[in-house]
């Protein structure tokens, strides 16, 4: 079993940046992927980007340009820069992980708020 913490959510102005952080304990070898997932007021949950354990990378059409995902295996840590933020990026950011290329994500941590208003 994976246990997930996400942090560095918070409030910031459109067009200014922010770097969530989930740190990944348990069954961290059986890892195959992690992501992000962010899920708006009144919408369903959408992925937001994912890696796997080769650094492969997958953005959403929205963030693609602005969003960065990154891994440390080392640290068992995921990250999410998000750049050029806007008011629609306003969500609750989960992250997630998988143990199997083709199984879904099935772990998740609490989730972080992430708010972007002038």
């Amino acid at each position: 079993q994976v246990q997930l913490v996400e942090s560095g959510g918070g409030l910031v102005q459109p067009g200014g940046s922010l770097r969530l952080s989930c740190a990944a304990s348990g069954s961290i070898f059986s890892i195959y992927a992690m992501g992000w997932y962010r899920q708006a007021p009144g919408k369903e949950r959408e992925q937001v980007a994912y890696i796997i354990t080769n650094s492969s990378t997958n953005y959403a059409d929205s963030v693609k340009g602005r969003f960065t995902i990154s891994r440390d295996n080392a640290k068992s840590t995921v990250d999410l820069q998000m750049n050029s933020l806007k008011p629609e990026d306003t969500a609750v950011y989960f992250c997630a992980a998988k143990t199997t290329r083709f199984g879904t994500f099935r772990s998740w941590g609490q989730g972080t708020q992430v708010t972007v208003s002038s």
